[in-house]
């Protein structure tokens, strides 16, 4: 019987100590970002290109001009 007592507290230490190390690593950022670094695997940096958005830089020019044909 004395055993079962020794076993269980035992365990308690172990389930206490894995309960402290768990919160020590939230609390270390450890699990702060779990999707990025699984994609970084499937995507080569030289594929990444960043194309420009012309379609925003013609329409302010349109819309520069446009007000300054108004206040003419």
């Amino acid at each position: 019987m004395k055993i079962i007592i020794l076993l269980i507290a035992i365990s308690l230490l172990i389930a206490i100590g894995f309960l402290f190390a768990f919160f020590w690593a939230v609390g270390d950022g450890q699990f702060d970002d779990d999707y990025t670094p699984s994609l970084r695997l499937l995507v080569d940096d030289d594929m990444i290109s960043h194309p420009k958005d012309t379609n925003s830089n013609k329409n302010l020019s349109n819309e520069k001009n446009s007000h300054q044909n108004v206040a003419d």
